[in-house]
């Protein structure tokens, strides 16, 4: 439990930021896998090797990490995590000078880590700062926070790398002084970030946080293995983050495959929308943060006319004050909202009606064409929203203060489906075309209607 103070404001500000942080450094990743693919020559699978090497870290780390939580406290975890995301940064500088993929990776590896140990202490924080009935809001409205940065990062790559190179089209004929230069412009956000994240672990040694009491466990404990709602729950994490990395991984290279009014789009347009596909988990979020709250409908939907005049303003922004395209994307969030009111707030049928949409989104792309297809793919992001606050929250709900950390290193585990999912879509792209690689999320986002339906309620096998 929490020891409570008037430091709660302090912590959730505090954890915000820092879920505003990896939420960048995360998408960042993530997007950045098309401009490496051009600027080494990689195919489809091996550009998703960065991916990998980013989530394969949670696979690492993601228990010794939970483990690490009970011998050394949670505020020094997120610092050590801090720490560990600079180091990584930094480590970019001398991965771009020598303009070699594998050192890249190993950057990757290390800024994953401290990613890793930030999100293993920081979502079971969240979830404890307060009654269990408000978890899923509270964890919505962190990750709406981590949203704002995930639709920042395809932004920054369009205009920080992207802008003014014009590289080819096809990868072949990209020279080595465009390679050399792309290469150099990826270093410079990562300098940044690496400034940042030391700044904020220097504030958090100095102010005060909430504390969480641990219970020390003197004999058999409740194992975590003997609940099916936490086992289920850290597959559905596995094959959501899957999914959700494994769309944005390719969409890029997708997009630029589509014609629109007879023209490809550029890889600077295309990594614009990818910041509209990332901006609707942030707009859809915002909804959650207070969709899973007591208050009245007529305060939520009073809350959700700011979020819908954020859908227009920031899908406008990032595509250059393109009103049309921001009235588009309005457009999708109304609908999206109005789709959510048939989870009437509750976490797991609202988990289970975006799955299926985000089910139905997937397929529609990988036949659809055009306009419809851009949009269809673009708009998975909006569904994809709620889906890993609401499992996370469904699969510790219930459990103790002493099996929290154990759960959430199980859980924080299987995110490394994103280092397994985007292969196979690479995969599956390169042998028999990009739509057809859509069909393996629209699976993955099947098994999770199953969990939101049937996998997560809570029962207890006997030992």
């Amino acid at each position: 439990m929490i020891k409570q103070d008037n430091s709660f404001k302090v912590g959730m500000t505090a954890f915000g930021a820092i879920f505003f942080i990896f939420g960048f450094a995360t998408t960042f990743i993530v997007t950045l896998s098309a401009p490496v693919k051009a600027i080494f020559g990689l195919s489809e699978t091996a550009a998703q090797l960065l991916s990998s090497s980013f989530f394969i870290a949670y696979l690492v780390f993601s228990i010794p990490a939970g483990n690490l939580i009970k011998r050394i406290g949670y505020k020094r975890m997120v610092i050590f995590g801090l720490l560990l995301m600079a180091l990584g940064s930094l480590l970019f500088l001398p991965a771009a000078k020598m303009h070699i993929f594998p050192v890249f990776l190993i950057a990757t590896f290390i800024l994953a880590t401290g990613v890793v140990f930030l999100q293993v202490s920081a979502n079971p924080y969240v979830a404890a700062l307060g009654p269990d009935s408000s978890a899923s809001s509270r964890l919505n409205l962190t990750q709406a926070l981590n949203s704002i940065a995930t639709m920042v990062a395809p932004w920054i790559i369009a205009i920080a790398i992207y802008k003014g190179l014009n590289l080819p089209a096809n990868p072949d004929d990209i020279t080595a002084e465009m390679g050399l230069l792309a290469a150099a412009r990826v270093s410079f956000p990562f300098i940044i970030m690496a400034i940042i994240v030391v700044l904020v672990a220097i504030v958090l040694m100095i102010i005060k946080l909430p504390e969480i009491e641990q219970k020390k466990v003197v004999e058999a404990k409740k194992s975590i293995w003997k609940y099916p709602h936490v086992i289920l729950g850290a597959l559905a994490i596995f094959f959501y983050v899957g999914a959700e990395v494994g769309n944005a991984g390719l969409l890029i290279n997708y997009l630029k495959q589509i014609e629109i009014d007879g023209i490809k789009l550029d890889y600077e347009t295309a990594s614009k929308y990818a910041a509209i596909y990332w901006g609707g988990a942030m707009v859809g979020r915002f909804f959650g943060s207070f969709m899973f709250s007591d208050i009245s409908m007529s305060k939520k939907i009073t809350y959700a006319l700011p979020v819908l005049i954020l859908a227009l303003v920031s899908g406008s922004f990032v595509t250059g004050w393109d009103w049309n395209i921001g009235g588009i994307f309005l457009g999708i969030a109304v609908v999206n909202f109005i789709i959510m009111q048939i989870g009437t707030g509750r976490a797991a049928r609202t988990l289970a009606v975006f799955a299926l949409v985000a089910a139905s989104l997937d397929l529609i792309t990988s036949f659809g064409t055009g306009q419809i297809a851009l949009w269809t793919v673009i708009s998975i992001g909006l569904f994809n929203s709620i889906m890993f606050p609401n499992i996370f929250a469904l699969a510790v709900k219930g459990l103790d203060s002493g099996e929290l950390s154990s759960a959430s290193g199980l859980i924080n585990t299987l995110i490394f489906g994103g280092a397994i999912i985007p292969i196979a879509m690479g995969s599956v792209a390169e042998n028999f075309g990009y739509t057809w690689a859509f069909l393996v999320p629209a699976l993955c986002y099947l098994y999770i209607v199953f969990y939101a339906v049937k996998g997560s309620q809570i029962r207890r096998d006997a030992v």
